[in-house]
Formats: structure tokens, C-alpha cells, sequence
């Protein structure tokens, strides 16, 4: 197959998307983490220290997912200037790898996505055994 230039620049915005999405998780869960810091201070309560432990592993994911998002934008970057430059072959080479990070970066939303479930469900724990 023959790329364009059209082709890795698909990419950009489809990236710039994530990237804020991403953006958005991480300063989200910054501003819980502060929130329940200061609320475990005060208590010292076990489910705020469970949560915030899986906080700390969703900020961990976060930040590789933007990671590689990064090397997925460099990638279709690198390839409109490989393609600029008549490098076929390494162009095809480089938007392959990017599109790599794309996927894995998206792995890996998927991979926060189901942790983050896990502190909710240990909030809801404390509520169903009233409820329920």
C-alpha cells in the first residue's frame, strides 16, 4: 500500500481527541486523590486507603496510555516527513509503529477503565451493606 500524506494525518485529530480525554481522566483523579487524601488524614478509614492505592495505579496507567499516545502522534508526525521526503519504506515502517501506539494506548484506557471500577465498587461496599 501506498501512503499519502492524507493517510497519518487521519491521525491527528483522532490523537488530539484522546489526548484531552486523557487529559480530562488525569485531572480528575489528581483532584480525588487530593479530596481523599485530606478525608484519610482526618479519618484514617481503610476504604479511603484502598481507593487511593488504586488511584495511584490508575494515574500509573494514565500516564503510559498518554505515553504512547504521544509516540503515536511523533509516529504520523515523522511519517508526513518521511512521505515529504520520499521514504517510502521507512515511512511505512514508522506509521506501522505508530499505529502500535495507538492500539496499546488504547489497551491501556481499556485496562483504567476496568481498575477504576474497582474503587467504586469499594465505596458502593460500605452502601450496600445498608441497602441491601
Amino acid at each position: 500500500m501506498n501512503l499519502s500524506l492524507s493517510i497519518p494525518a487521519l491521525l491527528f485529530p483522532a490523537i488530539s481527541l484522546s489526548m484531552l480525554a486523557y487529559n480530562a481522566r488525569y485531572l480528575a483523579i489528581a483532584s480525588l486523590i487530593r479530596q481523599l487524601h485530606k478525608e484519610y488524614q482526618n479519618s484514617h478509614e481503610k476504604n479511603i486507603g484502598d481507593q487511593i492505592k488504586i488511584l495511584s495505579r490508575r494515574l500509573t496507567l494514565i500516564r503510559a496510555t498518554q505515553g504512547f499516545a504521544i509516540l503515536s502522534f511523533m509516529g504520523a508526525v515523522l511519517t508526513m516527513l518521511l512521505l515529504f521526503l520520499a521514504q517510502q519504506l521507512s515511512s511505512n515502517i514508522v506509521f506501522i509503529i505508530s499505529l502500535c501506539c495507538m492500539m496499546i494506548s488504547l489497551i491501556l484506557l481499556f485496562i483504567e477503565i476496568q481498575v477504576s471500577t474497582k474503587a467504586l465498587q469499594i465505596q458502593l461496599k460500605d452502601i450496600k451493606g445498608k441497602f441491601i
